[in-house]
């Protein structure tokens, strides 16, 4: 299932991107976060089909799409770890966010389905410190009664490359154990503790799939396809709640990007009953300052089109689209953060 999922992915990307003879424009290239990669390859497929247009999209991690942007070498980077704004600043970039969706734990335990394991995030920062070293802990143990707990010992997944996904999992970490913030804390790249890496969300779930008494971090758009034991976490109003759609959503209900200098907005740890304590936004990068404005509105274009027409498949593959209101602030930003000389590269129909 992994393998075809990947395979099916690439050939989505590949198909998507067209060639570069097309008659009707240039294709778009970008780079960055595993997040969205499912969700960018079913839009690139459509918009090919829609206008001719491809998008060459490398899924190679949010840290990869920042060092590709702020080298020139993409029309477009992206990332789950949003730049704050003197960042942005001092590189001349602009970001814009374009669906948020869930960060997801996931374990390989014989005979446990997914959400039968409950965790808080203070466990789940020992497990990922190293300090629990075997499902049957008292620690655990005290989360799960009545759940049978073999004596297996733990092993750690965790990224190997810049991520996104590792910003927002270890930015929670930091949130709800003071050890961890301190040791080792919160970025799109730590030294971890303990575990193997993997590169990508596919490349966790791989080792996780294949290791008996393993757990990992992914977002939830790969550990619902691979069918993947999800476990329950619990959130700040003390309920432990299942990943999906509708908690994400709850998680992203009280966000203020309208006061967010830079668009830098957290969604991780929200109150309410149901919020997913691991959401967040994914991001996308582009100069201000555009050398190439056909190639600056190309991009915007993508995304305005994604805007308008994308929000079903986002649904279908577990992404929150953003609320109509967050559509139009970020169209009119465009107008203001994307120029060539005093002229925007873009405007929104």
């Amino acid at each position: 299932m992994l393998k075809h999922f990947v395979a099916s992915l690439s050939a989505a990307l590949i198909l998507a991107s067209g060639t570069a003879s097309s008659a009707h424009a240039a294709n778009i290239s970008g780079a960055g976060a595993t997040f969205p990669a499912p969700l960018y390859a079913k839009w690139a497929e459509t918009y090919k089909a829609t206008t001719g247009v491809g998008l060459n999209y490398q899924a190679i991690g949010s840290g990869g799409g920042i060092k590709q942007i702020k080298a020139k070498t993409v029309d477009f980077g992206a990332s789950d770890k949003p730049l704050k704004p003197a960042e942005l600043a001092a590189a001349g970039l602009y970001q814009f966010p374009t669906v948020m969706g869930g960060v997801v734990p996931i374990v390989n335990l014989p005979g446990v389905k997914p959400g039968q394991i409950k965790l808080t995030g203070a466990v789940l920062a020992d497990i990922f410190m190293g300090g629990i070293r075997k499902w049957n802990d008292p620690r655990i143990a005290r989360l799960n009664p009545g759940v049978k707990l073999m004596p297996l010992p733990i092993t750690v997944v965790h990224r190997s490359d810049g991520s996104g996904t590792s910003f927002l999992f270890t930015t929670y970490l930091s949130m709800k154990n003071p050890v961890w913030a301190k040791k080792v804390g919160a970025s799109d790249a730590v030294s971890w503790p303990t575990g193997i890496g993997g590169k990508g969300n596919d490349g966790v779930s791989a080792f996780v799939k294949q290791t008996m008494g393993s757990i990992g971090y992914v977002e939830y758009a790969y550990a619902k396809q691979n069918r993947a034991t999800f476990v329950l976490l619990q959130n700040k109003a003390g309920q432990f709640v299942a990943p999906g759609a509708a908690n994400f959503a709850a998680a992203a209900a009280g966000a203020q990007w309208s006061k967010a200098p830079g668009n830098y907005v957290l969604l991780l740890d929200q109150p309410g009953p149901k919020t997913w304590p691991i959401t967040g936004a994914t991001f996308i990068l582009v100069y201000r300052n555009q050398a190439n404005p056909a190639t600056g509105a190309s991009v915007l274009k993508f995304f305005d089109w994604a805007y308008k027409a994308g929000d079903a498949s986002a649904a279908q593959l577990d992404y929150v689209p953003l609320p109509a209101a967050v559509k139009t602030l970020v169209r009119k930003q465009w107008l203001t953060n994307v120029k060539a000389g005093p002229k925007p590269v873009y405007v929104p129909r």
